[in-house]
């Protein structure tokens, strides 16, 4: 029966391209990947049509599934996917987006494949975990010659070869990590893990990991006491003989989001390791990992900001209410252009860590992706409920999209260190390195006089460890302040210095100061 005329819906926001970002295509040329334009509108193109939006949809609707055993008894410890799972994973590594980076020679390898990982994030963002550790492995591996001549052609291979099997034999690999434990947490020196040398030069480990993703995995660098101290070690799924290493994996976690992804519980009981960097020095070998996933989660959290982002804009541009559409309201455009603005600022610096990373700029990286990773990945949250407070119910429910990137957007805030393990590390990071601060101050200097000015306050703050994040969220503002004064449009800067650092602003989005020209920040930030 047809008794009404549906009217007044936005249609799909469908076949667009989602690399049409201004502030993202900038950021690329300036932090030096011109040449990745054309390949990054190609994948922002197939990232705007339906097919993958079905994709990520069936990989959440029909999550991961533990198998434990075989027919026989056999212990297999094995994770089944929905094949739109593999789906993305193989566009992801296709893409370049695991571990290729490392083995190209192009300039600004890390930089165009950052902004592919912000693109192609926006479809989905869980099965980015084990294309994000694939990629920080290596540089935490090459702390052994022998295990990094061994798999880094095959992690930085840009063929996705799913499936347990020995090493040796497969087209491509995946990695992932296991850090914490039960009992300590973000305290990894508290883990109680053993590792035993054997006569071969291996290791057998003992313990029970509390949170390793993606299990599926080829192999992990995991964390374990030696006589001399904690210590990091790469431990395979599959022998180089064939057989299964022992990786027994208790259950997978049931989790708020990143649904698609499976996070889970192994249990070691000598299982076969190789040790990677030195004894009694595993934070300081694995930190090598846990820097590059700290960018990611920065790239993963602009990401989702900006998937956010172009559903509100979309949806007030179609929508009417009380005679006119949304986006022609002064309400709504001010919180449209504030979200805007946030989003700008985050994508600019996901864009500059990334370059940091190219040029090997190591007092920026030490100190400014801590600092980036507290700050962006704390305002995900915030401004994903906002854009999906612009849609109303409409957004509320699943068919949106919006509640399934609400529920993944705390997890970067938690992942490879909450806020607090960030600011403090900063604070550490300071006192043991203070040109690591002179860098971060010589970055942000002289792009305005009112970020000079809160320049001189900063530098006479005290790094006591109660103001930790008072300290870091400062210094998180004036790196977007002085990014955005040097490469966005004046509407956007001047409205940023404004609200975030002159103070100017509310409590809540939708504050701009009267004279903002929310106009043309919309036009700048609406999907094309």
């Amino acid at each position: 029966m047809t008794t009404h005329e549906v009217f007044n819906q936005p249609p799909p926001l469908v076949d667009y391209d989602v690399s049409a970002d201004a502030a993202l295509l900038a950021g690329v040329a300036r932090e030096g990947a011109p040449w990745a334009v054309g390949d990054l509108h190609r994948l922002g193109k197939l990232a705007g049509t339906a097919e993958p939006q079905r994709w990520a949809d069936e990989a959440n609707r029909y999550e991961p599934r533990l198998v434990t055993h075989d027919r026989y008894g056999h212990r297999v410890d094995e994770v089944e996917f929905h094949p739109s799972w593999h789906s993305l994973m193989s566009v992801a590594v296709g893409e370049g987006l695991a571990g290729a980076a490392w083995a190209s020679e192009k300039p600004g390898a890390h930089v165009a494949r950052a902004a592919g990982l912000f693109l192609w994030s926006q479809v989905e963002a869980g099965h980015s975990c084990p294309i994000s550790m694939t990629y920080a492995v290596i540089p935490a591996l090459r702390a052994n010659p022998d295990l990094s001549l061994l798999y880094e052609p095959l992690l930085t291979s840009t063929e996705y070869d799913p499936g347990l099997r020995t090493p040796a034999t497969k087209k491509g690999l995946l990695a992932g990590m296991g850090m914490t434990e039960k009992q300590g947490g973000s305290d990894v020196r508290a883990n109680t893990t053993t590792a035993v040398a054997q006569s071969d030069g291996t290791y057998r480990l003992t313990g029970h990991k509390w949170f390793t993703s993606a299990p599926m995995c080829d192999l992990f660098l995991v964390l374990a006491q030696t006589k001399s101290g904690l210590s990091c070690f790469m431990v395979p799924r599959v022998l180089p003989n064939g057989e299964r290493n022992i990786f027994r994996i208790q259950r997978l976690k049931d989790k708020l989001g990143n649904r698609s992804n499976a996070s889970s519980e192994p249990e070691f009981e000598n299982t076969t390791a190789w040790l990677v960097g030195d004894e009694g020095r595993g934070v300081r070998t694995i930190i090598e990992m846990v820097a590059m996933t700290r960018l990611d989660c920065v790239t993963g959290s602009a990401s989702g900001m900006r998937a956010a982002l172009n559903q509100a804009i979309h949806h007030a541009r179609h929508r009417k209410a009380f005679g006119k559409l949304l986006a022609d309201q002064p309400a709504m455009r001010n919180v449209l252009a504030d979200l805007a603005i946030e989003s700008e600022a985050a994508t600019v610096l996901a864009m500059r860590l990334a370059g940091a990373v190219d040029r090997d700029e190591q007092a920026v990286k030490r100190l400014a992706i801590a600092v980036g990773k507290f700050w962006v990945c704390k305002r995900q949250p915030v401004v994903v409920g906002e854009a999906l407070e612009c849609l109303g119910g409409n957004g509320y429910v699943e068919d949106s999209g919006l509640p399934r990137l609400y529920r993944d957007a705390p997890l970067n805030s938690i992942w490879e260190g909450s806020g607090n393990v960030q600011a403090l590390d900063v604070l550490r990071t300071l006192g043991r390195e203070p040109d690591s601060l002179d860098a971060l101050l010589a970055e942000v200097t002289g792009a305005d006089g009112r970020i000079d000015d809160a320049v001189k306050k900063l530098a006479n703050e005290k790094p006591d460890e109660g103001q930790a994040r008072r300290i870091v969220e400062r210094m998180a503002v004036l790196l977007q302040a002085s990014l955005l004064v040097r490469h966005a449009p004046a509407e956007v800067s001047d409205a940023f210095l404004a609200t975030r650092l002159a103070g100017d602003w509310g409590h809540t989005f939708g504050t701009l100061p009267a004279g903002v020209d929310t106009a043309a920040i919309l036009e700048r930030a609406a999907p094309a």
